[in-house]
């Protein structure tokens, strides 16, 4: 299937919300985008897009509320109400029974750095658009105690 993802604050191709990379990830996740070029050119410039227009934080002031890897973060499918948590993760620690998201795949290039209340929409030929909002936010440590 065909997956374009953009991210708005409420309005399709709207303003992009604010997003937060964590400046101790950024040269890792920089890193994995281009190693996904030749895969997934889409998808790799999509993260590279994100990370050039996020705001670079310091781990000590990274916003509880951004989702950064190792956050569990849980979203709502607009269409069917249906909510979802995952915990976003690099590509070598994804495990699909823990409910893992990949920073490299599609939704986690959406998910990364958003906040609670921040909305994403997937376009794709089979549905014209899905909005996904974040519901939740939990930080990396509380995320790792979940997963126990």
């Amino acid at each position: 299937m065909d997956v374009e993802l953009t991210s708005g604050t409420g309005t399709h191709g709207g303003d992009h919300p604010t997003i937060f990379i964590n400046a101790d990830h950024q040269a890792r996740i920089e890193a994995l985008a281009e190693r996904a070029m030749e895969r997934n050119p889409a998808l790799a410039n999509r993260l590279l897009d994100e990370i050039a227009r996020a705001r670079i934080v310091a781990p000590a002031d990274f916003p509880r509320t951004a989702a950064d890897v190792g956050s569990r973060v849980t979203y709502r499918d607009e269409t069917t109400g249906l909510k979802r948590a995952v915990v976003l993760v690099f590509p070598e620690d994804f495990n699909v029974t823990r409910q893992h998201v990949s920073v490299v795949t599609p939704l986690g290039v959406a998910l990364l750095g958003l906040q609670k209340g921040q909305e994403f929409y997937w376009d794709a030929r089979a549905n014209p658009q899905w909005k996904l909002t974040v519901t939740n936010v939990e930080a990396p440590q509380r995320a790792l105690e979940w997963e126990r």
